[in-house]
């Protein structure tokens, strides 16, 4: 976890992103980092834009979900979140290159201290009492279920409720608590929605969320009273504030609500928060009612993605379709798994991993068209021309159309990447790898090397030239996505030497022709993408097989 911990200097307010922050109840699986991997990608492409960014990430560590899962693992609720935390969830995000400005933990006093202050002021307000509350209730989502959501149950649960999420028994729980009357913000909610059209996205959550708001709202249990791991109300210590308060309120205080005015004002609301569909309504509709009880700003978008579905089950260590990213990493590289999910499935919508499909995808598109197009030209500006990129004397239709398609990429990248679509902004980028991959098919300067006249040279070094700064946009576009092997490009190209930093150079420049000086020193380093080890047994199987004779055929 690439955490920089720094404050946020002065000048504008930052853009700020967050992901849910993750029960600690178990190790992470693809799907967290599903989540946590398009943050980086967005906040990274913001970075490359020269934007002040501050990108949130952390854990979720209260709850009776918490408290039984240490229980039966024979340890505190605290010891287990420590366990958790320090020896799985930050170690992957640190091995997939998250680049997070900061890691809350709920349990961290510089959190607890702040939730306590925001409810009491609630409380001060009149927006909160005391009632009683009895209904089902699922432990796994921390939340109180309508009668209406349920789904029956068959096989071993056969005769009882289940939690259509988490596919187990829902609990009958009565007991004392604290309300928030979320009852009254309904008409105020519907206001800001229409006011705001982009607040939640996509649109299929939007109507979700219209059409629940619309149904009418019930007042909030905050607190609960049968167990004790949570932050204390503090006028009444008896009771803990509910797990989804506690752990909503972490977007403010992890940038300094009531402890660091100058650092607050400068970051929220925060500018995009990334959730999971299961926990839309807790961060579409209670979390802006929450802040429009205590005065506080709203939040841009929230933007829920789709699951990740394994034989047709949303992954989760439950349902037993859990996969550790590092089964993957392992076989792809980390670039190659934090490209292929952003590629392959729209931001937003369900999608189901495939083995085959990041196979194909990885042979396809990183090793064939772009790993391949990065060596091959290398390769030929070391054969050629001693490795010093030759100047662009003979630039013709054939380039002007490369010019021209790349500033096109460049601006059609950009505003998919705004609008989180970021399967539309990696297929932008890579058509235009495909064109520069047809411009060299077409140019053919393995042949024009042959004529050794001067014409003939200058139009091999207008060729490879185009190649080359072609390669030099890509490295800039795909650095936010895939930033270790964009670092290679880069040094590749010599661009280091010529450009300065791979992440001083803005997106809103890359489509700027002709950056790349000729001069610069082109190395042929080692191959971004290298044949993944089951392809390369195939082709070692079949080249070794005797070829067929006229009888045997």
């Amino acid at each position: 976890m690439a955490a920089k911990e720094t404050e946020t200097p002065a000048g504008g307010k930052a853009f700020y992103v967050t992901t849910p922050i993750y029960y600690v109840n178990d190790a992470p699986h693809l799907g967290h980092a599903y989540t946590t991997v398009a943050g980086d990608v967005l906040t990274r492409w913001h970075r490359q834009r020269g934007e002040r960014v501050w990108y949130l990430t952390g854990t979720d560590e209260h709850g009776q979900k918490i408290m039984r899962t240490a229980e039966a693992n024979g340890v505190t609720p605290q010891e287990w979140a420590d366990r958790l935390v320090e020896d799985a969830w930050k170690p992957l995000w640190e091995h997939l290159g998250i680049a997070n400005d900061d890691f809350i933990r709920t349990t961290e006093k510089r959190h607890t201290d702040r939730v306590q202050e925001f409810v009491q002021d609630l409380y001060d307000k009149g927006e909160i009492y005391k009632g009683g509350y009895e209904g089902p209730y699922c432990v796994p989502c921390e939340e109180y279920k309508a009668p209406g959501e349920l789904i029956d149950g068959e096989g071993e649960f056969a005769g009882q409720k289940l939690c259509p999420i988490h596919k187990k028994p829902v609990e009958m729980l009565k007991e004392e608590n604290y309300f928030f009357k979320l009852s009254e913000y309904g008409p105020r909610l519907l206001e800001f929605y229409e006011a705001n059209p982009g607040f939640i996205q996509p649109a299929t959550a939007r109507n979700e969320v219209l059409n629940f708001v619309r149904q009418g709202l019930t007042d909030l249990s905050i607190s609960r009273s049968t167990f004790d791991w949570g932050v204390p109300i503090p006028w009444d210590p008896q009771h803990v504030i509910y797990v989804w308060v506690d752990a909503l309120l972490n977007y403010a205080t992890a940038v300094g609500y009531g402890a660091d005015q100058q650092k607050f004002d400068a970051t929220f609301p925060a500018d995009v928060h990334l959730v999971g569909k299961d926990i839309l309504r807790f961060h579409a509709v209670i979390w802006p009612a929450m802040l429009m009880a205590n005065g506080l700003p709203l939040p841009g978008r929230v933007h829920a993605n789709g699951w990740l579905m394994v034989g047709g089950e949303k992954m989760s260590k439950s349902n037993l379709t859990g996969i550790n990213p590092m089964q993957l990493t392992e076989h792809f590289g980390v670039d190659a798994y934090r490209y292929y999910f952003l590629r392959a499935i729209p931001f937003g919508q369900d999608g189901s991993f495939s083995w085959e499909d990041f196979t194909a995808r990885y042979t396809s598109e990183l090793a064939n068209d772009y790993g391949n197009l990065a060596s091959r030209v290398a390769a030929m500006v070391g054969k050629y021309f001693g490795g010093t990129l030759p100047e662009a004397t003979a630039h013709g239709e054939a380039e002007e159309a490369i010019a021209a398609a790349l500033a096109k990429t460049v601006g059609e990248a950009d505003a998919q990447l705004e609008a989180l679509e970021f399967a539309g902004g990696l297929a932008a980028v890579f058509d235009f790898v495909k064109l520069v991959n047809g411009y060299l098919t077409e140019q053919q300067p393995w042949k024009v090397a042959k004529d050794r006249s001067d014409e003939a040279q200058a139009r091999l070094a207008t060729v490879l030239y185009t190649a080359a700064e072609s390669l030099r946009a890509m490295a800039v576009l795909l650095n936010p996505v895939m930033p270790e092997s964009s670092a290679k490009l880069w040094e590749s190209l010599g661009a280091e030497a010529s450009l300065g930093a791979l992440a001083e150079q803005r997106v809103q420049d890359a489509g700027r022709w002709g950056l790349l000086p000729a001069g610069s020193t082109v190395t042929k380093g080692a191959v971004l993408f290298p044949r993944l080890p089951e392809l390369e047994k195939a082709e070692s199987e079949k080249s070794e097989k005797p070829e067929k004779s006229e009888k045997d055929a």
